[in-house]
């Protein structure tokens, strides 16, 4: 389960996730000495601010990492319910004409699929 977060993506991402999260702090303290040296209001709120965009970074990637262990790893997976192809209904019951319409446009996607399934083979 947890062999996942260990994959090369995932250790990227932790390891860019520790350098902005400390990075965060350096920026905050960096804003403070700013603001002690009388740089007003807006450095003092920068100061304020870094460290906590740092902690909402940090509790962002907690939840996806906590949906990546939660999810099914298979879930991506094609299945026996997938239906890759499903012939179209033509309606017959309305307007003649976009009956006929669609029963063109039915025999058009027939030959399209005819002419991908012989080239495949």
């Amino acid at each position: 389960m947890w062999t996942r977060l260990l994959t090369p993506r995932w250790v990227l991402l932790h390891l860019l996730v520790a350098v902005l999260f400390v990075a965060t702090f350096f920026l905050g303290y960096w804003q403070l000495t700013k603001a002690e040296n009388g740089g007003g209001a807006v450095n003092w709120s920068y100061a304020l601010q870094w460290p906590l965009y740092g902690f909402m970074g940090l509790w962002f990637y907690v939840r996806m990492v906590r949906e990546e262990l939660r999810r099914d790893p298979d879930e991506d997976a094609p299945g026996n319910s997938l239906v890759l192809y499903q012939r179209p209904r033509i309606d017959t019951t309305g307007d003649p004409e976009l009956a006929a319409y669609n029963a063109y446009l039915a025999e058009l996607n027939e030959r399209a699929l005819g002419q991908e399934s012989s080239r495949g083979r």
